[in-house]
């Protein structure tokens, strides 16, 4: 079956289609606040799973790493406002550090 990647760099690629299933790199999004890095990070799953025909509705799962869990309730208005209410996928949301503080 054909593989096909994305967008690569000499460590990852931020998707990889094979068949008809679509999975992507983590995300980061960028901006001074949770809701603008919320908003950011989701455009680019946006135009990554348009990229390969697809589109939020057809997210089987998704997990979320957020540096600090007091931002969760700021983090969950932007995905609650963007995930499509009729096929929202399994979600899970882990506080974690990331790799650089920025």
């Amino acid at each position: 079956m054909k593989i096909e990647r994305m967008e690569l760099s000499g460590r990852m690629s931020q998707a990889v289609r094979h068949g008809d299933t679509i999975y992507l790199a983590g995300q980061v999004g960028h901006g001074t606040n949770v809701t603008a890095q919320t908003t950011d990070m989701l455009a680019h799953v946006d135009r990554l799973l348009a990229a390969n025909g697809s589109n939020k509705s057809h997210i089987l799962s998704a997990t979320i790493w957020i540096a600090d869990m007091s931002g969760v309730a700021e983090m969950n208005a932007v995905w609650d406002a963007w995930i499509d209410p009729s096929n929202p996928p399994a979600r899970a949301c882990v506080e974690s550090r990331l790799v650089t503080p920025d």
